[in-house]
C-alpha cells in the first residue's frame, strides 16, 4: 500500500445516541463500531482525523421512556450520558470527544437556527397534530405510535424505521400515545415553524445523483423515493414542553424539534473533540466553515437516513455555502439477537457493558465486524460469537504464534535480523492493499475487512507449519533456509497485525509492546530484514470473567 497523500482532515460524525439508556449490542454493530474502525485506519495510515458524538437529549423518546421507567426525563438522561460514554470506552470505541449536553450545546444549536430565522429560511404553517384530551399534550416523535402509511408498518411519530420514510402531523394511522396508550387521541391545530425541503429540491437532487454511484444501494434508494414526490416540510418548533426554548416570537411556549438540532450538535461535538486535543476554535462551527474543506463523514443507522440525508443536508444548505456538506454516508441495516429485533421492554436484548465483561473485547469486536449488518439484517449469536472466534481466530492465531516462537527458539534467533525475501514484501504489499480496499470509504466494508484476518492467518499457519516439520539446523544450508522462512514470516505476521489493529486493538497494543507493531498501517519502502518478536496470544475470556 503507498503512502497516503491526501491530507484533508476527515470529521466522522456518529449519531448522537438517544439517551433513555445504555447502548446494547445491536447500537455497537452499526454505526459506533463501523465509525470508530474507519477512524482508527485513518489515524494508522498518518490522516487528521476527529471522530466525534454525544447525546440527543431533546429526543421525546427520553419523555416516554422515563415515564416508563418511573422516572424523570432529566435524571434517565444524565444517567444514560454518563453509562453510555463508559460503554463506548469498554468496547473501545475511540471517540476524539463525547459532548456533553450543556450551555455550549444549546447556544450553538440556537445560533445556527436564529441566523437562518432571521435570513428568513422558515416558514410559519398550521398543522393539525394528534392531541391527548384528557392532558390537553400535544403528540410528536416518540410520544406517539401509528401505522406507517407508505410501508403500514406500525412506526413512532416522523418517521418509519421500517421503511425510512417520514410521517408528520396526521399522516399516521391511528395514532395513539407511547405514555398512555389507552388515552383519547384526537386532533388539533398548532402553527409551527417549518424548513421548506422542496425549496431545495434541485440542491437536494443534485447532490445525491453524484452520490448514487458510491453509497450503499439501500440509502440511494430511500432517497430517489423521496425526491419523486413532494417533499415535505420539516417542523423546527413544537408545542410540547421538552426540549430547547425556541425563541421566536411567531412560536411563544415552542421547543425546537430535536431533529432540527442535528447539524449544529455535530458541530458542537467536533469542537469539543478538538478542544480535548488541545486545539482552540473561535467558534464551536469552525471547522464545518466551507473555507476549511474538511471530509465529512456520517456512520449511521438506515432509520435516521430521511434526517441526515435531507432535512440535515437542506439546513446546512439553507445558510448559503457557509458550510461544507457531508462526502459520505455509510448507512447500515439493523442487527438482530437470536433472529430477533432487540426489545429493551421484553427483555431480549444484550448489553454492550455485559458482553465485554464475558468475551475479551477484541473477540467481540471480530465478530461484530464480520457480522456487521452493511447490506441486509444480520444476527448476533452467542453460540455463534464463540465458535467463530475460537475456531477461526484464537485458535489458529494462537498455535501460528506458538509455531513462531518455537522455531525462534530451537534455531537461537532472539533478537537476530533475519531476511526478508523480494516475494514476502510482494505478499505483503497485496494483503495491505486489499485490508486497506475495505477500509475506504469507496468499498467500506467491515464485514469483509474483518474475514481478510482468519484468511491470513490460516495462510500463515501453514507455512508455519511446513516449515516446523521441516529440519530446522539439521546443518548450516537448512539453518539459513529456516532463517529466511522466518524472516519472511515475522514480516508478513508484522503487516497483518498492522492491517487488523483497526479491529483487533488489544492484540496490536500488546504486539506493539513486543516489538511487533509500531502503530502505522503504510507500507515503507520493501523491507530487506526483520526482527524476530513474541507474537500475543488472544485470550478466549475477559480478564474478569
Amino acid at each position: 500500500m503507498s503512502q497516503v497523500t491526501d491530507q484533508r482532515r476527515t470529521v466522522i460524525i456518529g449519531p448522537p445516541p438517544t439517551p433513555n439508556g445504555d447502548l446494547h449490542v445491536g447500537h455497537i454493530a452499526g454505526p459506533y463500531m463501523a465509525a470508530d474502525v474507519h477512524a482508527r485506519y485513518l489515524r494508522a495510515t498518518g490522516q487528521p482525523v476527529l471522530y466525534t458524538t454525544g447525546t440527543d437529549d431533546s429526543q421525546t423518546y427520553v419523555v416516554s421512556s422515563a415515564a416508563k421507567l418511573g422516572t424523570t426525563p432529566e435524571a434517565l438522561a444524565d444517567q444514560s450520558w454518563h453509562d453510555i460514554r463508559r460503554t463506548l470506552e469498554l468496547m473501545g470505541v475511540s471517540v476524539d470527544g463525547f459532548a456533553p449536553f450543556d450551555d455550549g450545546y444549546r447556544a450553538m444549536a440556537l445560533d445556527f437556527l436564529t441566523r437562518l430565522h432571521e435570513a428568513g429560511r422558515f416558514r410559519l404553517r398550521t398543522v393539525r397534530l394528534p392531541y391527548v384530551e384528557a392532558t390537553g399534550e400535544f403528540l410528536m416523535e416518540g410520544l406517539v405510535s401509528g401505522g406507517c402509511p407508505v410501508c403500514l408498518a406500525v412506526s413512532r411519530g416522523g418517521l418509519c424505521e421500517g421503511c425510512g420514510h417520514p410521517n408528520n402531523f396526521t399522516e399516521l394511522t391511528d395514532p395513539r400515545s407511547t405514555v398512555d396508550p389507552a388515552a383519547e387521541v384526537t386532533y388539533r391545530e398548532a402553527e409551527i415553524l417549518v424548513l421548506p425541503l422542496e425549496e431545495y429540491r434541485e440542491q437536494l437532487t443534485a447532490f445525491h445523483e453524484a452520490k448514487q454511484s458510491t453509497w450503499r444501494p439501500h440509502i440511494v434508494q430511500l432517497m430517489r423515493e423521496l425526491l419523486a414526490r413532494p417533499l415535505p416540510d420539516f417542523p423546527i418548533t413544537y408545542p410540547t414542553g421538552w426540549g430547547i426554548p425556541a425563541p421566536f416570537p411567531e412560536t411563544p411556549g415552542q421547543v425546537i424539534n430535536a431533529w432540527a438540532e442535528g447539524m449544529p450538535a455535530s458541530m458542537y461535538c467536533t469542537a469539543v473533540a478538538q478542544r480535548a486535543h488541545g486545539e482552540n476554535p473561535a467558534r464551536d462551527d469552525e471547522l464545518w466553515l466551507a473555507e476549511h474543506d474538511i471530509r465529512l463523514v456520517y456512520f449511521l443507522g438506515f432509520d435516521n437516513a430521511y434526517f441526515w440525508g435531507l432535512t440535515h443536508l437542506a439546513l446546512l444548505l439553507a445558510h448559503d455555502g457557509r458550510y461544507v456538506v457531508p462526502d459520505a454516508i455509510v448507512c447500515n441495516e439493523f442487527y438482530e439477537l437470536e433472529n430477533e429485533k432487540f426489545s429493551t421492554s421484553k427483555g431480549h436484548v444484550v448489553w454492550t457493558r455485559d458482553l465485554v465483561r464475558e468475551v475479551p473485547r477484541d473477540l467481540a469486536r471480530f465478530h461484530l465486524a464480520l457480522t456487521a449488518p452493511e447490506h441486509a439484517r444480520t444476527n448476533f449469536s452467542r453460540a455463534a460469537l464463540e465458535k467463530i472466534t475460537g475456531e477461526r481466530l484464537v485458535e489458529p492465531w494462537n498455535r501460528l504464534g506458538e509455531r513462531l516462537g518455537k522455531a525462534v527458539a530451537e534455531l537461537g534467533l532472539q533478537g537476530q535480523e533475519l531476511p526478508v525475501s523480494e516475494a514476502a514484501n510482494a505478499r505483503r504489499a497485496a494483503m495491505a492493499e486489499r485490508f486497506a480496499a475495505g477500509y475506504r470509504l469507496t468499498g467500506y466494508s467491515l464485514s469483509r475487512t474483518a474475514d481478510l484476518i482468519p484468511l491470513h492467518i490460516e495462510r500463515l499457519l501453514g507455512r508455519a507449519e511446513e516449515l516446523a516439520a521441516g529440519p530446522l539446523a539439521a546443518d548450516q544450508e537448512s539453518r539459513q533456509a529456516s532463517a529466511a522462512a522466518l524472516g519472511d514470516l515475522f514480516a508478513e505476521v508484522r503487516t497483518l497485525l498492522a492491517a487488523a489493529s483497526p479491529i483487533l486493538i488489544d492484540l496490536a497494543e500488546r504486539a506493539r509492546v513486543e516489538g511487533g507493531f509500531d502503530g502505522t498501517f503504510a507500507l515503507a519502502p520493501a523491507e530487506r530484514t526483520t526482527t524476530p518478536f513474541t507474537v500475543p496470544p488472544l485470550a478466549v475470556a475477559a480478564a474478569d470473567s
